[in-house]
């Protein structure tokens, strides 16, 4: 059974940082982009930061681009997201995904991230 976990949310200050980790069981995915995404409520889930099958290529959104970055470790099967000057609007569940040939088709459960003013 695949599985995508995620780890590392919680409640940090504005300002701060976090650090988001996703392990894949069930199989291995080195070969597929790894993908984090974020939904806040009310809202509609959005791409936050991909990341290529070797780790050379990374893609971020606009609103995330130089305080986040993605990074994998395929040896441990596992993509992570460092956050770094976190604001409210950085306030989601997130979650990790797996780009498959139809695109993004394994989806871990989600981690909350809150960030207060």
């Amino acid at each position: 059974q695949v599985q995508l976990v995620e780890s590392g949310g919680g409640l940090v200050q504005a300002g701060g940082s976090l650090r988001l980790s996703c392990a894949a069981s069930g199989r291995t995915f080195s070969s597929y982009v790894m993908g984090w995404f974020r939904q806040a409520p009310g809202k509609e889930r959005e791409f936050v930061a991909a990341i290529s099958w070797s780790g050379i290529s990374t893609y971020y959104a606009d609103s995330v681009k130089g305080r986040f970055t993605i990074s994998r470790d395929n040896a441990k099967n596992t993509v992570y997201l460092q956050m770094n000057s976190l604001k409210p609007e950085d306030t989601a569940v997130y979650y990790c995904a797996v780009k498959r040939a139809l695109g993004y088709d394994y989806w871990g459960q989600g981690t909350q991230v809150t960030v207060s003013s």
